[in-house]
């Protein structure tokens, strides 16, 4: 049987690692969205440069394009929380 400071630094290093993991998870759960909400932006906006009529056409798709994107950020929040708790 262990004694109690190993099963406390057992323990703690098992925390230790959920912990990074859930890090992780948050870390490229939020960092990719966000870079795909801006690439998505950034080409949504260099085609209403080029073609200023069809802003009207290029809206509808930008939005749905980002709200999807968000939807990414909001599952790994949602998979990092089930990490910690779990």
């Amino acid at each position: 049987m262990m004694s109690e400071p190993e099963t406390v630094a057992a323990a703690g290093s098992m925390l230790a690692n959920k912990d990074l993991y859930v890090s992780l998870t948050m870390f490229l759960g939020a960092a990719m969205p966000a870079f795909a909400i801006g690439w998505i932006a950034s080409k949504a906006m260099e085609a209403i440069g080029r073609n200023p009529e069809a802003a009207s056409k290029i809206q509808t798709p930008l939005v749905l394009a980002v709200a999807f994107a968000e939807a990414i950020a909001i599952y790994s929040l949602v998979v990092a929380l089930i990490i910690k708790f779990v």
